[in-house]
């Protein structure tokens, strides 16, 4: 009996050791899935910010900015507009790379110095393109979290309005 007992003892501590390995399993599993998934934010866009593409000074000039993250650095890209911003990401070379890609919220934000509380997700932003409003390089990607505040601006400034995904190099 004693025996039996001991046996049984003795599957219930595997049962419990097996269930607890488990657990831990799927705790990590779950901890390196949400740090694939964390996002690295915009960063605040200091005085002496060089743009990435062209070297100006990023804070002198009016209009929308952007920025991005690679796949396999830390650091972030800033660019002087959100048109030299797409002349990088549009590169062959460089799509494969970027990971994050951030610009400024016009509707939320002055054209003549835009503030970096204002960045949002450059995938899901609506852009004018073609409009009478001037960013760093000249004519520039006006950048809307809202299509309807993409129409406005287009009614306002002239140009035409677009997704991320459908804006080509060959537009710039």
């Amino acid at each position: 009996m004693r025996t039996l007992f001991s046996l049984q003892s003795l599957f219930s501590l595997q049962s419990l050791a097996m269930a607890l390995l488990l657990s831990l399993g799927v705790a990590c599993s779950d901890q390196n899935t949400e740090q694939q998934a964390m996002v690295r934010q915009a960063a605040a866009i200091e005085q002496a910010d060089e743009c990435h593409l062209c070297g100006m000074i990023i804070s002198r000039f009016p209009g929308p900015k952007g920025e991005n993250y690679s796949k396999s650095a830390t650091s972030v890209n800033k660019f002087c507009s959100t048109r030299d911003l797409f002349s990088y990401i549009l590169q062959p070379d460089n799509q494969r790379q970027v990971q994050e890609i951030y610009v400024h919220d016009m509707s939320k934000t002055p054209w003549q110095k835009p503030q970096d509380e204002y960045f949002m997700n450059a995938r899901e932003a609506w852009y004018v393109i073609g409009s009478e409003q001037k960013g760093a390089m000249g004519k520039t990607l006006a950048s809307f979290s809202r299509e309807a505040d993409a129409n406005s601006f287009r009614d306002e400034f002239g140009g035409k309005v677009y997704r991320f995904d459908e804006i080509s190099i060959e537009m710039l």
